[in-house]
């Protein structure tokens, strides 16, 4: 099994109030960054994956967000290029690149393939659609999203792996003259992981590239679905999925007592957590999704979202009815005068943290020692079997010496307990076994990709969980 640290690097000194104010992460403005601070946020991050490379993980995972304090992860190519020089063992797995804003998919092909050749080969590139609000921020269209995804990947993977000069001439790229000289230091190209919310045209061309699909944190009955999708579409294809063709990212906090990991577990939930990631009206804009993703995400939103999709906000976004939620202040400031409906900043701190036991009773965040956690984590290996997992660390003002102290029990105590659970089950990861290697035979019964047993003794509020 393949582990690997994954941090969406939050700005941790934005306000709380402003956050729950503005109802979202995406949108708080701007002036509330501190240049001072996010330098020495972006060294610590570093530091933290050297870390989590010194105590034993097997690779660092990277995202990509623009305009939230979040995520400071604007450009994560840089962050990569920085991690290609000072590690030394760890894969660097970019989960992704959004392929939709990307305006020269050429000079994305050279910048990867110049991080594989610093690191002498342990770039894991990854595509994604990219959130709503990142076509919003980097004003693309996103009728066109899924066009603009497709393109930009095949003209990426001719880049690597088509003799040059040639000309290119799509839909929406055209170049005269493609002939890259910087090529990756893996052959025939680095391999490819996608990662996904709960989009089954995603899980579909997926399967038909014979790409790993790594689960982002959604819900255990959802994912369970998606898999068996996948290894359908997969041997329609004519080939075996395996362990080696899935992945999924799990957030959990460790510290050293139950009462620690608790109090600490709590910054999850800061500003609201990934519920408040974005609005609905950022996260899907018109065009962004089809009409059946739309109705799974409806499907599975809670009252603990993912990117900004819950229960509460999707009935609100369809009726017009937004509350605002703020503090009146003498002279009348509107954007905090209360209307009809609307919720002092206490109380709406009040409602999102008292989710915080829901959302551990539902495994959409795991918080605890290493003693407690792993059950839990046993429990979605047993379910899932995923070939790739990634430990996300818990978001929110944890202070950097909670979060050290995370990785390292971490690294001392779940990993080694995960992998001979692994082992145990028979998870194999992709650099173990080629995805897609394996024929099919039409007609035949191929490998079963979940345990339903061990399904049913996943906590049944788990069949709601983030989206």
């Amino acid at each position: 099994m393949h582990i690997m640290y994954f941090t969406e690097r939050p700005y941790r000194d934005v306000p709380e109030d402003e956050v729950i104010i503005n109802r979202s992460f995406f949108g708080v403005p701007n002036r509330f960054y501190d240049a001072q601070v996010g330098a020495r946020l972006y060294n610590e991050y570093l530091d933290e994956d050297v870390y989590a490379e010194e105590v034993g993980f097997d690779g660092i995972m990277l995202n990509e967000h623009h305009g939230n304090p979040f995520c400071m992860g604007a450009v994560m190519n840089v962050e990569a290029a920085i991690l290609a020089r000072i590690t030394k063992k760890v894969r660097i797995v970019l989960l992704g690149n959004p392929l939709p804003v990307v305006k020269n998919p050429v000079r994305l092909a050279e910048e990867l393939a110049e991080i594989d050749l610093i690191s002498k080969g342990r770039l894991v590139p990854g595509w994604v659609r990219g959130a709503g609000s990142e076509q919003i921020f980097n004003q693309a269209n996103p009728a066109y999203n899924r066009e603009y995804f497709n393109e930009a990947h095949d003209l990426v993977m001719a880049c690597w792996t088509k003799p040059g000069p040639f000309r290119w001439e799509g839909k929406h790229f055209n170049f005269r003259y493609v002939n890259p000289w910087v090529m990756p230091y893996q052959k025939p190209r680095p391999p490819i992981w996608i990662p996904g919310v709960i989009s089954a045209e995603t899980v579909v061309w997926c399967a038909k590239h014979r790409y790993p699909y790594i689960g982002l944190g959604t819900a255990l009955q959802s994912t369970v679905e998606l898999w068996n999708l996948y290894g359908q579409t997969a041997a329609d294809e004519g080939y075996m999925a395996g362990t080696e063709n899935f992945g999924y990212l799990q957030q959990i906090h460790v510290a050293e007592t139950e009462a620690e990991a608790q109090e600490q577990g709590k910054c999850a939930m800061f500003g609201g957590g990934a519920a408040n990631f974005s609005r609905p009206e950022h996260t899907l804009p018109p065009g962004y999704n089809s009409r059946e993703a739309t109705r799974r995400l409806a499907k599975q939103a809670t009252d603990y979202g993912f990117l900004g999709i819950t229960s509460d906000k999707l009935k609100e976004s369809q009726s017009g009815d937004v509350p605002h939620i703020g503090i009146p202040k003498p002279g009348g400031d509107t954007r905090d005068r209360l209307r009809k409906g609307q919720i002092s900043i206490a109380e709406a701190k009040e409602k999102i943290y008292r989710n915080y036991q829901k959302a551990q009773d539902g495994l959409q965040i795991i918080i605890g020692t290493p003693k407690t956690v792993i059950p839990k984590l046993k429990l979605i290996m047993e379910v899932l079997r995923p070939g790739v997992f990634g430990l996300f660390q818990a978001q929110g003002p944890l202070t950097t010496q909670q979060r050290l102290t995370s990785i390292r029990l971490m690294g001392q105590e779940v990993l080694p307990a995960m992998r001979e659970i692994a082992k145990g089950l028979g998870i194999v990861d992709p650099f173990e076994r080629e995805p897609g290697s394996r024929p099919y035979t039409a007609g035949t019964q191929y490998d079963s990709l979940v345990d339903l047993e061990a399904l049913k003794r996943a906590p049944k509020r788990d069949e709601s969980v983030r989206v």
